[in-house]
């Protein structure tokens, strides 16, 4: 069998040629033909998916660029919280300061002290160092802030603590003051003291439980401090008589009345108009008796007058 094949070629001048091909090489060239076709049907398949999927890969880049834009924006948002949480601390250090100078100034009591405001340690926390470039140190940076969160928010809540103490105190304070007898009952002048005196009705020595105030008669009767009534009416030789209890221990009396214009159980506050002077009871002339008692036990009135 011959291993190569003839073919006749017409040329341009109507003569016949003959070509003679080995099949070795018409196999060659079949098999790079059908190569050359594969990779064409491939290169042709590859660009038209290529120019299909370029939409999406140009979306996808602004995708990116935006996100990128994002993570930016993010970046100082965490730097200006970081700014916040140091501007946050140095608040709550100065209140602390100035509850400290309070408490020095009415001479109370430290509550909470300084060791512990802050936590374990008691140290107050560094500033947060918000120049780190975070795209190195971004979770450091986060884990500190997260910390001191949470140390600001106990000494938030320790300062409260001392300010509602504080607040409690003065109050008591407050009350305290307003329930302390600190004026005089009524103009007029002292024609009796406290403490032993000889009677002006009997000419014996005895003891006066309080103030003796002369003045005209009906003149006006007024509460020394804040206080409810728990008195009123006749009581023996003081005659009409109210009894205020200003709590705290402390009760003041007011006795020789001529009217008495408040009830028993009724609020009053201190320069609140309760009687009028009078005679009633055992009197040389229109006063008021005015006594102080502190738990039970009549003391000066004389130390209970301001003005």
């Amino acid at each position: 069998m011959s291993n190569k094949i003839s073919f006749l070629i017409l040329s341009n001048t109507g003569a016949t040629k003959q070509a003679t091909f080995s099949l070795a090489l018409l196999r060659f060239l079949g098999v790079l033909f059908a190569t050359g076709l594969v990779l064409l049907t491939y290169v042709i398949y590859d660009y038209s998916s290529l120019k299909k999927t370029f939409p999406g890969r140009r979306e996808l880049q602004i995708k990116i660029s935006h996100q990128a834009e994002e993570i930016a924006g993010q970046r100082k948002q965490v730097q200006k919280f970081a700014d916040e949480i140091t501007a946050l601390k140095s608040k709550l250090i100065a209140l602390n300061d100035f509850e400290k100078k309070i408490r020095i100034i009415a001479n109370i009591e430290k509550a909470t002290d300084q060791d512990s405001f802050f936590g374990v340690g008691g140290s107050i926390p560094d500033d947060l160092d918000t120049k780190v470039p975070l795209t190195e140190k971004h979770n450091s940076l986060m884990r500190e802030m997260h910390a001191q969160t949470r140390q600001l928010d106990l000494a938030s809540s320790k300062q409260q603590e001392g300010f509602e103490s504080l607040f409690n105190f003065l109050q008591d304070q407050r009350n305290l003051l307003s329930s302390t007898p600190a004026i005089r009952p009524t103009s007029g002048w002292t024609t009796s003291g406290f403490g032993y005196r000889k009677s002006p009705f009997t000419g014996l020595r005895e003891f006066h439980k309080g103030l003796d105030i002369a003045t005209r008669m009906a003149t006006a009767v007024i509460a020394t401090a804040d206080g409810i009534v728990s008195f009123t009416g006749t009581k023996g030789l003081l005659g009409k008589l109210v009894a205020i209890d200003h709590g705290h221990g402390i009760v003041t009396r007011y006795g020789h009345l001529k009217k008495i214009l408040k009830k028993s159980g009724e609020a009053i506050k201190r320069g609140d108009i309760i009687a009028n002077v009078g005679v009633s009871g055992r009197s040389t002339g229109p006063h008021v008796h005015y006594e102080v008692y502190i738990n039970g036990i009549p003391v000066n009135p004389a130390n209970y007058i301001l003005n």
